[in-house]
């Protein structure tokens, strides 16, 4: 819950400076300067750039948090039992090892967005959070019965 908080209180922050940013674009337009207004116009694109930003990470955390109370409501959510180093950090070889198993339920079933929501848990355990990041839109693509852009595959290199 506590991530949730400084999220939201992170996100309202930052749209109040989008707001700053944004009159501040308007009134730089309103001086009739050339130079004003050029930086005018884009400091009135910027904050539209970051909401828009902003609305699709929120949109993806809040469907990832869907497909996660989905699949634990269902008891098939992965469990945290990965080895882990002194300090905390999953160990790699274990990760590798899980990655492994959870790549090839994937590629048994492609078409389950469960195994690509495991796949990308299992791609974030290994650190690789741009693939993460791909399979989990997958799982939610998938889930909601939608066309995947790319169709990306469940492979990994080292």
């Amino acid at each position: 819950m506590g991530g949730k908080i400084t999220y939201i209180f992170l996100a309202t922050v930052l749209v109040l400076v989008f707001g700053v940013v944004a009159m501040e674009g308007v009134l730089l337009l309103m001086t009739g300067e050339p130079a004003a207004m050029g930086m005018g116009a884009v400091a009135f694109v910027l904050p539209c750039l970051g909401g828009w930003f902003l609305w699709a990470n929120t949109r993806f955390a809040r469907d990832a948090n869907r497909l996660a109370r989905e699949l634990e409501a269902e008891g098939g959510l992965p469990l945290d039992d990965i080895a882990r180093t002194p300090g905390g950090r999953i160990d790699r070889d274990a990760a590798d090892a899980v990655f492994a198993r959870r790549q090839a339920e994937t590629e048994e079933a492609p078409g389950d967005w469960r195994t690509w929501f495991r796949l990308a848990v299992a791609y974030r355990d290994a650190r690789d959070t741009p693939r993460a990041r791909k399979a989990m839109q997958r799982a939610i693509a998938l889930r909601d019965g939608r066309p995947v852009p790319g169709d990306p595959e469940p492979a990994r290199t080292a």
